[in-house]
């Protein structure tokens, strides 16, 4: 079982971080197969962050939902399309299996071979029970099946329709009855009957299957070679023999080709949805080259998903990454508002008000006695730095305050000089497009049947502002007619003069309710706001109140 650690989408440093630190923790305290990941592309000041404590980014993980690959088969048992059915048959009676899947030479899948359509064949109707004497095979694969002795002549490896013969009547009666197949290539089982053999030779038959392992006449044996008649001895009686001849025909002819697959990546849904509607018994997985890469059976959608997630700073679905609904949630760590998570289990849900989930996680290792490792301690640090605005937002608490300074005398670095050199660090508006700086960051927030996003970039001026206000209005824009908002909003902060510009595109009946000074269209002045969490969600959710209420 894989355990996941992994913060929301568009992912912040205290998202990375707190992932970083997290599973580290998981894997000092003994736990097994622990991945950080992140649910979206990292920034420059996180990249420069986990380059100066020589930490690689987590895995990139967009969609954590089941697909065929995490329940299928991965072992298969298959047989080839060459193969006699009489060793397709061997595979199925030892697997206990209804079938198998066939495959070419290349382990191309082919078809599918069913126990049912094999048992048909070997006891065909009565009307048809005939057929049942002709046989497409080659002389050496029937030979093979009941363990023959080639004694005089060639077993041929051709596949051609053979009739088989049992020579079990007197000997007036036998000859008519030969004449009567002379346009056929017969394979005649006879026991010791020497008469019965050289009319068989003086007809040119095929080949002659001497039964029950008895000695053959050297006068007929050498009869039937100067006649180009091959001869078979038989360790078994005719009727077994004949049994087992007819298990020489090869396994492509009974292939069935219209068949179900599946690709290792197909979401397990879809395929349990089509798999439901199938009376098929099993479905190959096949590769992008038509290989096949696995087997899936209808019991296989039963199996437990080999994964479990963590989430660190979120809580809200909306907020994970795609597929984490999918999958059991088996622990959250979080300092966000509650966002109506439920699960159909007891899970550990550490929530606590403080600045940062890197502070809580710092608690975590501070809990349980576990030393924090000089690089996660950095780690750490720079994730309460940039989500505390260096301890300087309202969202700023004493544990916060203590934490950092417990990790700066770890990883002995100078909070205020990680600081410095973190907002130092690509300025957002310059190094972003206008479509990035609203999506890099951004938190969709769900209330009452309304949706809505919010986005915060953090800047050392608000200089390069002026510049990209049209772009990055009409990118918001964009975003809310693409997803169906009600508003679309961004929160450029200034870290130096702790103040913001609120960016939002949305319905007019929303904007109305904005009362903040308005710098210009669709601009708001929020001096002293530098929260989205503490202070901006609050006055939003409020604004949405009095839409609803009709106030404004």
């Amino acid at each position: 079982m894989q355990t996941i650690v992994i913060g929301h989408r568009n992912p912040d440093m205290d998202s990375i971080c707190s992932a970083l630190a997290y599973a580290e923790l998981k894997r000092l305290t003994g736990q097994k197969n622990v991945l950080a990941a992140r649910a979206g592309n990292t920034n420059e000041r996180i990249d420069f962050v986990l380059k100066k404590f020589g930490v690689e980014p987590p895995a990139l993980i967009n969609d954590l939902s089941p697909r065929v690959a995490d329940v299928m088969q991965p072992h298969v048992v298959s047989v080839r399309a060459d193969s006699p059915v009489y060793d397709a048959i061997q595979l199925i009676d030892q697997k206990r299996m209804r079938g198998l899947p066939v495959v070419d030479a290349s382990n191309r899948c082919l078809g599918l071979l069913s126990a049912f359509k094999v048992s048909h064949y070997l006891f065909p109707p009565r009307e048809k029970a005939a057929n049942a004497r002709l046989v497409t095979a080659s002389l050496a694969d029937i030979v093979t099946t009941f363990g023959g002795t080639l004694v005089t002549g060639v077993l041929s490896a051709q596949p051609a329709e053979q009739l088989l013969m049992v020579g079990a009547m007197a000997q007036d009666s036998f000859g008519p009855r030969l004449q009567g197949y002379r346009e056929k290539s017969v394979i005649l089982f006879v026991g010791d009957r020497p008469h019965i053999q050289a009319l068989a030779i003086a007809a040119r038959v095929h080949a002659i299957v001497v039964t029950g392992d008895v000695a053959i006449d050297e006068t007929i044996r050498a009869a039937a070679e100067a006649a180009g008649v091959t001869m078979i001895a038989s360790p078994y009686d005719t009727a077994t023999s004949v049994l087992l001849a007819r298990g020489a025909v090869r396994v492509e002819r009974m292939i069935e080709g219209d068949y179900q697959s599946f690709h290792a990546d197909t979401l397990l849904d879809d395929a349990r949805h089509l798999a439901a509607q199938s009376a098929a018994f099993i479905f190959p997985v096949l590769d992008d080259h038509g290989g096949l890469a696995g087997i899936l059976s209808k019991s296989d959608f039963l199996k437990e998903i080999p994964r479990q997630l963590i989430l660190v700073d979120h809580n809200e679905l909306t907020q994970a990454v795609r597929g984490a609904d999918k999958v059991p949630i088996i622990e959250i760590i979080d300092h966000h508002k509650l966002g109506g998570f439920s699960s159909d289990t007891p899970i550990l849900f550490w929530n606590n008000p403080v600045g940062s989930t890197s502070t809580i996680v710092a608690l975590c290792y501070q809990q349980l006695g576990i030393p924090v490792p000089a690089p996660i301690a950095g780690l750490l640090m720079s994730g309460i730095v940039a989500d505390t605005l260096n301890l300087t937002s309202p969202t700023t608490t004493p544990v916060d305050c203590a934490a950092l300074n417990r990790l700066a005398k770890i990883a002995q670095v100078n909070s205020d000089e990680l600081a410095t050199e973190i907002f130092c660090v690509g300025s957002p508006l310059l190094t972003m497009s206008p479509e990035q700086a609203i999506s890099a960051d951004a938190k969709p927030y769900e209330e009452d049947g309304h949706t809505f996003s919010v986005a915060q970039i953090e800047e050392l001026t608000f200089a390069h502002f002026d510049e990209k206000r049209d772009a990055l209005l009409a990118a918001l824009d964009a975003t809310r007619q693409r997803d169906g908002l009600l508003f679309a909003c961004l929160l450029v902060t200034d870290i130096n003069d702790q103040s913001s510009l609120l960016l939002v595109q949305g319905a007019d009946e929303f904007l109305r309710t904005i009362d903040y000074p308005q710098r210009s269209p669709h601009i708001w002045e929020l001096a002293g706001v530098v929260s989205r969490k503490k202070q901006l969600l609050p006055y939003l959710l409020h604004c949405l109140a009095q839409v609803r209420t009709g106030l404004r």
